[in-house]
């Protein structure tokens, strides 16, 4: 949770629903019980492409991913984003993050209040350091991790999103 997001878990019914259009209405689980969200035609970004591989990876009886969350504006219940784990927490106690906002949301500090609240839950379930990935082209990203005490760590190349820099948060 943080001031003005709600952090849901990401469900086989939102990926579900998104995957047969854009631009929706789901009920969600809230503190204050099931609850309308609004899902814009760009959410989740560059994430809907996984979809369909998340939900193949849900046990039957699952119904959330493991892990990863929506972020929903608290006041009029718009989904802005998406952000969670990516694989698990190697031997080192290191996980690695990801996060991306619609892009109305961009700009707004929406994506330092959600990391921030996914690392604080992260480090309070034991991970020892959180790590992330961004693309040099993306320096938004970047100050957005600085901003909540991230260190550059290295850097590193990915087909899609050419020149990295590595982030850890200890």
């Amino acid at each position: 949770m943080s001031p003005r997001l709600l952090l849901l878990p990401l469900t086989r019914a939102v990926m579900a629903r998104r995957l047969e259009g854009a631009g929706f209405v789901c009920p969600l689980p809230t503190p204050d019980g099931m609850q309308d969200v609004y899902f814009p035609p760009e959410w989740p970004g560059d994430a809907l492409p996984m979809f369909p591989a998340l939900l193949a990876d849900l046990n039957a009886g699952q119904g959330e991913v493991d892990g990863t969350f929506i972020a929903v504006h608290r006041g009029n219940l718009t989904a802005l984003g998406q952000l969670g784990v990516l694989g698990g927490v190697n031997g080192q106690g290191e996980q690695q993050i990801g996060y991306g906002l619609t892009p109305e949301a961009r700009g707004r500090g929406y994506a330092t209040e959600a990391v921030g609240a996914l690392v604080a839950h992260l480090h309070a379930a034991g991970v020892v350091t959180v790590t992330a990935q961004t693309a040099t082209s993306n320096p938004a990203s970047s100050r957005v991790l600085q901003k909540l005490g991230f260190r550059l760590v290295g850097s590193g190349h990915s087909d899609q999103d050419g020149p990295l820099s590595l982030w850890a948060h200890t």
